[in-house]
């Protein structure tokens, strides 16, 4: 059982109840009741303790403030680690803890623009990372760093992959059309232009291998789960709705496709900043 002393910060307004699930929904995982209401009286206790949610700067209009939300407050997880994370703008809710052993640090949305007018949201995005990993190979290094000194290192990502700390980012997908051979385009895309970054050249055939593993046999609607876990060995094995579909033994697609998430260019910024934020605590809990 891990022992979790600290709370963990996501930025996150109070979600919206979600919808009556559809049989076509078989696998989305749905918050219940009782740990929604648990997790809002935790966040409402550490919000009436905290002097910076007495402000009235806080409770702006969002609109007005470059878009953003203000924060819901410090979500602190029980110690059995059972209470789930809703991301904000889909309801899709996660796992605070997955495979027993990785903690969950952020999460976010993939959204798509179509014919350039409209961004549609594709999928929502959890973020985890090995927690004894964590504090093990980068506790002593980190440890003592605050939030904002941790963002300004930008060898972090390569301590995370050096020391080859297990990694899983879970994507729920939340667009009722979207396709495999859609999925697999944009993976060609994306993960693509990130192996030629990170690695200098096309590693075309090293992309084909990867946007292979999604033939259009498998099926994917709303609510499908679809997860890409980094392992010990620099392996990214690809599930979707827990059926393993592919493994591939690359570093460097390995940080590509990670890449796309806590990278330099995320695709939801809001999600690597909770996932630093909470890595820093995480850190700063190691050393304690």
């Amino acid at each position: 059982m891990l022992s979790i002393k600290f709370p963990f910060l996501f930025s996150q307004p109070p979600p919206n109840p979600p919808s009556t699930p559809t049989a076509s929904s078989t696998f989305w995982p749905i918050c219940s009741a009782a740990l929604l209401s648990g997790a809002a009286i935790s966040a409402g206790i550490a919000i009436s303790q905290n002097p910076i949610f007495n402000s009235p700067l806080l409770f702006k209009n969002p609109f007005l403030n470059n878009g953003l939300s203000p924060l819901w407050g410090s979500l602190s997880l029980s110690d059995d680690g059972s209470a789930p994370v809703t991301e904000e703008r889909t309801g899709a809710c996660f796992p605070s803890v997955l495979n027993d052993t990785q903690r969950l640090l952020g999460v976010g949305v993939r959204k798509k623009a179509v014919l350039g007018l409209k961004n549609i949201d594709v999928y929502a995005f959890g973020v985890y990372a090995g927690e004894a990993e964590v504090k093990r190979h980068l506790g002593e290094k980190y440890g003592n760093l605050s939030v904002e000194e941790l963002k300004d290192r930008k060898e972090l990502l390569d301590d995370i992959f050096d020391n080859d700390i297990s990694m899983t980012v879970r994507l729920q997908i939340v667009y009722g059309r979207l396709s495999i051979r859609s999925v697999r385009s944009a993976f060609e895309e994306s993960v693509g232009s990130r192996l030629k970054e990170l690695g200098g050249s096309d590693n075309k055939e090293l992309l084909q291998r990867f946007i292979s593993q999604f033939k259009d046999e498998y099926k994917i609607p709303k609510g499908s789960v679809i997860d890409l876990t980094k392992e010990p060995g620099h392996i990214i094995r690809t599930t979707i709705d827990g059926q393993e579909i592919g493994n591939i033994q690359s570093k460097l697609l390995c940080r590509s496709v990670l890449d796309l998430y806590i990278g330099n260019q995320p695709f939801d910024q809001k999600a690597k900043d909770d996932f630093e934020s909470n890595l820093a605590s995480l850190l700063q809990n190691s050393v304690n």
